[in-house]
């Protein structure tokens, strides 16, 4: 983490609040705290937040506020206190069916990590995931804090088509594809629910700062459950749990 944060101007109705060059849970933390306490501020002219790895990006309408008076405005927000991290966090279940048609790449990334598909499906469920950000297209997860025996390089050639809600590993990281795209992540399993759904208000039931937990289904459950999706008739597990409950 940088001692003092970095301002970047991006065109002339945005500014960068940069906070390091890493990936940590400190950085996000930061993150989060720095806009929860510019959306408390409800500051006129500010249009979008949009939260990275390791910086924001704060979208304005420069006739609305001009750039020294926003400026002025978010150095005051730079303070961290880490003890005022909040101890209760958003942890969402995502029921997912790993390996044959649903995970093509599963058998590489054992044969990769020197393990039996068994133990990656194991070691993939037995963490929980930070979500740091949403990117790459609406509603796709970039997840934090994948356990290194299962850290897998992308693929040589990315394929042209995925299926919505595929799970995947690229280097030290998992995540999903929230809708059919071209992609090179590893697949590895995939799950039945709508990560995107334009229909829903809004139309993403994950956030930055959430946390989420694979649990491995069969192929009968999952048909069950996507039936029950498309039906609108699912209810996804969402709960709101102490940070030392967590996996990982």
């Amino acid at each position: 983490m940088y001692k003092d944060v970095r301002y970047l101007v991006a065109g002339d109705s945005a500014i960068i609040m940069e906070f390091g060059n890493e990936i940590s849970e400190e950085i996000n933390a930061r993150i989060r705290s720095t806009i929860d306490k510019i959306e408390a501020e409800k500051i006129s002219g500010i249009i979008e937040l949009v939260p990275t790895y390791r910086s924001i990006t704060i979208s304005y309408n420069p006739l609305v506020i001009k750039y020294e008076e926003l400026m002025g405005k978010l150095k005051s927000f730079e303070a961290f206190d880490s003890d005022s991290v909040e101890e209760k966090v958003k942890l969402i279940e995502i029921p997912t069916v790993y390996a044959g048609e649903y995970g093509p790449d599963i058998s590489f990334v054992a044969e990769n990590s020197g393990l039996s598909k068994e133990e990656v499906i194991k070691i993939h469920t037995g963490t929980d995931y930070l979500v740091y950000m949403l990117g790459f297209a609406p509603g796709f997860t970039y997840l934090g804090g994948m356990d290194k025996r299962i850290e897998t390089p992308r693929l040589k050639t990315p394929r042209l088509k995925i299926p919505g809600g595929s799970v995947g590993i690229a280097g030290a990281q998992t995540g999903m594809y929230p809708s059919e795209s071209p992609g090179g992540w590893q697949l590895i399993g995939r799950t039945p629910l709508k990560l995107y759904d334009e229909k829903n208000d809004p139309p993403v039931f994950i956030n930055a700062g959430d946390y989420i937990r694979y649990v491995q289904i069969d192929e009968a459950e999952f048909n069950r459950i996507k039936e029950l999706v498309e039906k609108d008739e699912y209810e996804v597990s969402i709960k709101t749990v102490d940070r030392g409950e967590l996996n990982g």
